[in-house]
């Protein structure tokens, strides 16, 4: 492994799939292959991290001499249980990108899988690894502010700024895992269920009401239960601020993290100042190198996963309820 305790092996080098590459190989933990089936697309990426190794299949892959012991899968969500299946077969430790599905097909399989072989197989839920986020769960857990009774997160950003090319990708169908609600607002629905717990019920609304050259929905509204806790979701993805905003109220204080001011603060008696905690400041790519390093540290059994399957599976069931109410109009069940 030319001095690396690993080797990953990225399937899928679009947006997310490079970026998974570059920062596993920014981990310095790791040597890194990676998989892509469109040639040109296949050596931009060679070209620009020569310190990788490219296949054009995974077939070609696994017939070299190349050791992996781990892989990220980052194609289009329709493949992913699949991919996962015929890598855990191979011994693979798997990290899933959201979502994990667009449906629940072979779930079970992939789950058994996972058990029988000892094999991780986590979701890339990167809010997880954002230390804000976490420290702000970490008091919530302590009980300093009573039980979590209310949730609101409001986030919005201009994709086409983030991802000028959204037009020609998976986003475009939900079939391929494209809208609003499966590509970015299951990072919020996995964010809320790590904070206050799972999803009981859900009603949705949402619409396309303003990216061009698309049809999916752009805006998303959604009313949740997280059992004893009420939670409202907002998510645009054409406003000019590019912010989220997490508001949790306990029974004696609340608590607000500002992602895009890189904060959590809190309040206990009414009216006085907010108490900011900490002082963040990291990059984008920060998050998905922690995230990388926590997996890697998952494989060699000292932590675990920051998304488990389980976890993965829960997110995934709301996507399903939430696209079923709009179809309903009604509050749908998750279901178990």
């Amino acid at each position: 492994m030319s001095g690396k305790d690993h080797h990953v092996l990225i399937v899928g080098a679009g947006s997310i799939g490079e970026r998974h590459l570059r920062c596993f190989l920014n981990t310095g933990r790791a040597e890194v292959s990676f998989v892509e089936i469109q040639d040109e697309l296949r050596q931009t990426i060679s070209d620009r991290y020569p310190a990788s190794t490219p296949f054009a299949s995974l077939e070609a892959a696994f017939e070299t001499e190349n050791q992996f012991d781990a892989a990220v899968i980052a194609t289009p969500a329709p493949l992913h249980i699949e991919q996962s299946i015929w890598l855990i077969k191979k011994g693979l430790h798997l990290l899933i990108e959201k979502p994990l599905s667009l449906n629940l097909d072979g779930i079970d399989d992939l789950q058994t899988l996972a058990k029988s072989s000892g094999k991780i197989a986590a979701v890339a839920y990167v809010n997880r690894a954002n230390p804000i986020l976490e420290q702000m769960r970490e008091a919530l857990n302590s009980g300093q502010f009573g039980k979590p009774v209310e949730m609101v997160i409001v986030t919005g950003q201009n994709f086409p700024t983030y991802r000028p090319a959204y037009r020609d990708t998976y986003y475009r169908s939900r079939e391929m895992g494209g809208g609003a609600i499966q590509d970015a607002l299951t990072h919020m629905i996995n964010a809320g269920q790590w904070l206050v717990g799972d999803i009981d019920r859900v009603v949705a609304d949402a619409d396309h009401l303003v990216l061009d050259g698309v049809d999916v929905e752009d805006t998303v509204h959604v009313l949740a239960r997280h059992a004893n806790v009420l939670a409202n979701y907002t998510l645009n993805q054409h406003q000019a601020p590019n912010e989220l905003t997490i508001t949790v109220n306990c029974e004696r204080g609340t608590l607000r993290v500002e992602f895009h001011k890189q904060r959590w603060r809190s309040m206990e008696t009414p009216d006085t100042p907010w108490e900011d905690h900490d002082d963040f400041t990291f990059e984008r790519d920060t998050l998905f190198e922690r995230q990388a390093s926590f997996f890697l540290d998952a494989v060699e059994g000292k932590i675990p996963v920051l998304c488990n399957l389980s976890e993965g599976i829960e997110s995934l069931k709301v996507n399903l309820a939430i696209l079923k109410s709009l179809e309903s109009g009604a509050w749908e069940a998750i279901s178990k």
